[in-house]
């Protein structure tokens, strides 16, 4: 008994949980209903007199479905259980309820609405409107097969008739008006949750503004801290539901900051020693305000632990690994990305390549080792840096207007142009500050950093990398830096429409776009069209433009990005393109891989003691440990990485680092650094030079082990498949490199 109320209230949270798709919760109802229905049909059967096996199949059928569902629901199985559950209700059920009832003079008919009912209420798509049909043509053959083979059907008495149908109606229309009530019930309840939900999240977000309302420079981190979270959540592969209780425990882990002055918090300089401790409260005070909400019991734990270290040497308890709760150690990961990808009264944001690096160094000391990777692998994707603080128009500070008296005197942050070939249209209007000095234009840079801004001083070009492309002027006027090529076209306009260059400013609409290693600009104003064609130095760097000008007012400043990529040959080559490929081909053709897995190899099948021998040379621009080729196990139909249907298995750099693909199989790694490992950076020159690698495969059951050696590092990796595909494949790719001479050896 006591398990069977255990199972009732389970089953009753489940129904009337809103976070749960409300096809599934109808699937249970159905099965609690028509499990009832099958109960109910057996002394019915035994009324009637019933052949003796038919009413032993009902009974073994009812016990059967019972424990099926149970098992469905215990085990979060639902999805597979409705689909068997259609097939048997089609297939199986309602033929044998159409001939051992009576066919159509008993209560048949009325059993045969079930399958329709619970077709429509549960399936949905393309599996509802197959599965209706077959329901369809199944009756339809079960009433023609009656007619024509009457002895194949089990008929009873007129009066046996009678009661069956009585019956079926009473028990089939219970069940109607059972799901009916409860839908209606569900909806009813739904709109309150949704309700109490809203209320919660403008509650939570009214308290969450007064928290970085206090601190100017962490305006919107707890919201951005609450997004990284969920996408740390979905990638580690939680539920919906998961994913956004941890969103709201994470957008409520600074509420303690609430009970900290603001003469602390707001503090240019270093904190002291009694400051510290009392920023160190914050935890404490904010687990204290968000235990009192009982409905969300676990709300308080990010705020409560987000300050544990994986190591032990975090605060307010020192917990340390596993014993620190699973979402607070998501939760201190995305934290500090934000902290570090943002504004700082000390400090501007720090670059993302550098932040990555950071939470290389912290994993396993600072921060839970599997979810550093996944924030790693977050910001490899991350190609157009969109996870960082944001100021409305972000590439403008957050206004939609600069004004410049002389070059340079302000200039935007950059707006990305490329790598991907999406045209980037800017619009904007232009005007003198000072009319009485005659001459102002608009002007843009373009060039490249790894903050994406723009710099002058020699410090910071040397330690963001900033490069220098060319600067335009607006009208087509330009100076060439860094780029290789710039070809230039001006086109005359009919001016119709006669602007007032003074008065309202002078329109410009600025489109563009990057293929490769080449650029392309056209800046349309009332009198022309200019088109600028920039063949830039490689591509593998990034290409940013900043807008600025000379005595010129820049306002109604709006950015756009298309949505269909250009084809390749969009822009007109000006310059030869730049290939480190050029070298002996072998069983593969040579690739070139720009930037984060931008190119990559064909897959080549999988078998084991298969080798693979390849030259890699990092580019001229690669500049980190990661800048190095890669592995990647997959499988897909079409033999292509990240095509259709891809699935990864493993994915395993040179220098050791590897992606889990846990919901498909469990890479274990173990790198060890020899005796002629001279260190990371000589690792990295190595990589610039050049070198011969070789990677082995060896096949032992569902396991697969790689390994390699390549300038004192040893590799091995042990991936345990755990969902078996129809096939594996290996292809190489990488970030920065050149891959040559690629040798298979079965």
């Amino acid at each position: 008994m006591k398990l069977f109320g255990s199972l009732k209230k389970r089953l009753k949270g489940y129904v009337y949980d809103d976070t749960v798709d409300i096809k599934d919760r109808c699937f249970i109802m159905f099965s609690i209903f028509a499990l009832t229905a099958l109960f109910a049909a057996i002394p019915c059967g035994l009324i009637m007199h019933e052949p003796l096996y038919a009413t032993l199949s009902t009974l073994v059928g009812l016990v059967l479905f019972s424990a099926y569902v149970a098992y469905a629901f215990l085990n979060n199985k639902i999805e597979q259980a409705k689909n068997v559950i259609s097939v048997v209700v089609v297939f199986i059920f309602l033929p044998v309820m159409f001939f051992t009832n009576g066919g159509v003079y008993g209560g048949a008919p009325v059993w045969l609405l079930l399958g329709t009912i619970y077709i429509a209420l549960i399936l949905e798509g393309r599996r509802k409107k197959v599965l209706l049909f077959l329901n369809s043509m199944i009756i339809v053959a079960c009433w023609i097969i009656g007619y024509f083979c009457p002895q194949l059907v089990t008929e009873y008495t007129r009066g046996g008739n009678f009661f069956d149908s009585i019956a079926a109606m009473i028990i089939v229309g219970s069940i109607i008006y059972s799901l009916i009530t409860f839908q209606l019930s569900l909806f009813r309840k739904d709109e309150q949750n949704k309700n109490l939900r809203r209320l919660f999240e403008q509650t939570s977000t009214a308290l969450v503004n007064a928290i970085d309302a206090k601190d100017e420079y962490t305006h919107g981190h707890s919201s951005r801290v609450a997004e990284y979270s969920r996408k740390i959540a979905e990638m580690y592969g939680k539920s919906p539901a998961e994913c956004d209780e941890i969103y709201y425990i994470a957008l409520l882990h600074d509420v303690g900051k609430i009970g900290i002055s603001e003469r602390i918090i707001n503090k240019d300089g270093k904190l002291t020693d009694d400051e510290y401790e009392e920023i160190k409260k914050h935890p404490v005070f904010g687990a204290q305000i968000l235990r009192v909400i009982t409905e969300y019991p676990d709300l308080y734990i990010g705020a409560r632990f987000h300050h544990e270290r994986y190591d032990g040497k975090g605060y307010p308890e020192g917990l340390k690994g596993e014993d620190i709760p699973e979402v607070a150690r998501i939760i201190s990961v995305a934290d500090a990305y934000d902290a570090m990808t943002s504004k700082r009264s000390y400090r501007d944001t720090i670059p993302q390549q550098l932040v990555r690096e950071e939470i290389v160094k912290g994993a396993g000391t600072q921060f839970d080792p599997k979810f550093a990777k996944i924030m790693q692998h977050l910001i490899d994707y991350d190609t157009e840096y969109d996870l960082k603080e944001k100021t409305g128009l972000a590439e403008l500070r957050g206004k939609n207007e600069i004004s410049s008296e002389t070059c340079f005197d302000e200039i935007s942050e950059g707006i990305l142009v490329g790598p991907d070939p999406l045209i980037k249209t800017i619009r904007l209007k232009c005007e003198a500050i000072n009319r009485s000095k005659g001459s102002f234009f608009g002007q843009i840079v373009l060039f490249d950093s790894l903050d994406g801004r723009y710099h002058s001083s020699r410090r910071m070009i040397k330690s963001l990398n900033y490069f220098e492309y060319a600067v335009i002027r607006f009208d087509g006027q330009y100076e060439s830096y860094g780029s290789r090529k710039i070809e230039i076209s001006r086109k005359k306009r009919d001016n119709t429409s006669g602007t007032q260059r003074t008065d309202s400013g002078i329109p410009y609409e600025i489109e563009a776009v990057r293929v490769k290693d080449h650029l392309l600009i056209n800046i349309v104003d009332p009198d022309r069209e200019i088109s600028i064609t920039v063949a830039l130095p490689d591509s593998a760097r990034y290409s940013y433009i900043g807008l600025t000008g000379e005595n010129c007012h820049l306002f109604d400043v709006s950015i756009s990005t298309s949505e269909d990529p250009v084809p390749e040959d969009y822009i007109p080559r000006i310059a030869e393109e730049i290939s480190y490929i050029s070298g002996p081909e072998g069983d593969l053709p040579n690739i070139q891989i720009d930037g984060y897995r931008r190119a990559a190899t064909r897959g080549v099948p999988l078998k084991d003691g298969m080798e693979i021998s390849f030259h890699t040379m990092s580019l001229p621009t690669a500049r980190l440990v990661w800048h190095t080729a890669y592995v990647d196990i997959f499988y897909s139909p079409d033999r292509m990485p990240e095509g259709e249907g891809y699935k990864e298995y493993a994915f395993i750099r040179l220098d050791g680092e590897n992606w889990e693909a846990e919901e498909l199989a469990d890479n274990k790694t173990i790198v060890n650094r020899n005796d002629d490992f001279d260190g990371w950076d000589s690792w990295k020159e190595a990589n610039k030079k050049g070198f011969d690698c070789t990677v082995r495969f060896r096949v032992e059951g569902n396991k697969i082990i790689t390994t390699t050696q390549n300038q004192g590092i040893s590799l091995r990796n042990t991936t345990t498949i755990l969902v078996e595909p129809p096939e594996l494949f290996v292809s190489l790719t990488g970030d920065q490199c050149a891959i040559t001479n690629i040798r298979i050896k079965d």
